[in-house]
């Protein structure tokens, strides 16, 4: 994987961007990764992606990792379900395995969004099948960050 700049995915309406502050020192983070979240679609299917990105200190912004999951196959891969619009459901995102040094004065990115195309397949939120689907969809998603719902990366930070 070539490391791209994200400048520009990042300035777009459809993507969601939390950005930490600067560190105060490196943070090594080497392992599996993963983004929980809880979110709600007014679709009946749609996709959740997910990236960390290494911030660097004059703005560019490069993907560490990413990963995506399709709504319906939130409980896993044998028995796709349909969501329920306006119902919030939990969201396991696999953004694989790393090892990246985030320097001193960096920051750690994540981007949410509902597409990553032509990295991973489309998605038309109609939930009938996707080889032969043909309509698309609008979908508006929510992302949820309560107690009860939230919404969190899952990092292993070596010491």
């Amino acid at each position: 994987m070539e490391p791209t700049d994200q400048r520009e995915i990042e300035s777009r309406e459809d993507v969601l961007v939390y950005t930490s502050a600067p560190l105060k020192k490196a943070l090594e983070v080497t392992g599996p990764l993963k983004v929980i979240l809880h979110a709600a679609s007014t679709a009946k299917n749609t996709d959740f992606t997910a990236k960390l990105v290494d911030v660097h200190p004059d703005g560019q912004a490069f993907k560490v990792a990413d990963g995506i999951i399709r709504a319906s196959f939130r409980d896993g891969q044998t028995d796709p379900k349909n969501i329920v619009p306006e119902q919030i459901n939990k969201y396991e995102i696999d953004l694989w395995a790393t090892s990246n040094l985030f320097k001193k004065g960096h920051c750690l990115r994540v981007e949410i969004s509902s597409s990553s195309f032509p990295r991973f397949g489309r998605n038309l939120n109609t939930g009938n099948a996707p080889a032969t689907d043909t309509t698309w969809v609008k979908a508006t998603q929510t992302i949820h960050h309560s107690s009860e719902h939230p919404s969190y990366i899952v990092l292993p930070v070596i010491d």
